[in-house]
């Protein structure tokens, strides 16, 4: 093996221990946002993007973005979540064409009960991550500021 496929292999085997973490994460995420509030991981990830907005609202791309969805899987999730009340849209007054995608109070008040079960998730997760030897260094980076 020369160098270059020892780097290929290095960055291989980064990804694949990236890619462990994160499922073990998103799955304990999932299990318990499903269970305690019927609210997928990016159910949430769509909340929380939302929140984080000047105004409450992100245009519909940038929604996509902010939760790595495709545009029709975007708008298949919007329509879930506008059913259910959490979100609506909104015109956009400069751009006819554009459309926002804004928090409804219950979608605040549902995001504001999830969001501590979310953030104690995930940190039992990475605390639980933490003991596995393959990702005690990753997590370790993680708390110290080191990825993200």
């Amino acid at each position: 093996m020369g160098i270059a496929d020892t780097a290929v292999e290095i960055r291989a085997s980064g990804w694949r221990r990236l890619a462990a973490l994160h499922g073990l994460i998103e799955g304990a995420l999932e299990r318990e946002l499903q269970y305690r509030f019927e609210l997928s991981v990016v159910e949430y990830t769509v909340l929380d993007a939302l929140s984080r907005q000047d105004g409450w609202h992100m245009r519909m791309q940038q929604l996509a973005r902010a939760a790595a969805l495709s545009a029709s899987a975007t708008t298949r999730l919007v329509n879930r979540l506008e059913s259910r009340r959490l979100l609506t849209r909104v015109l956009c007054a400069d751009d006819r064409r554009g459309i926002y995608t804004e928090l409804t109070p219950n979608g605040r008040d549902l995001l504001e009960q999830a969001q501590p079960v979310h953030d104690e998730i995930l940190r039992q997760a990475l605390a639980d991550a933490r003991h596995i030897p393959e990702l005690a260094d990753l997590v370790d980076h993680l708390r110290d500021g080191k990825v993200i």
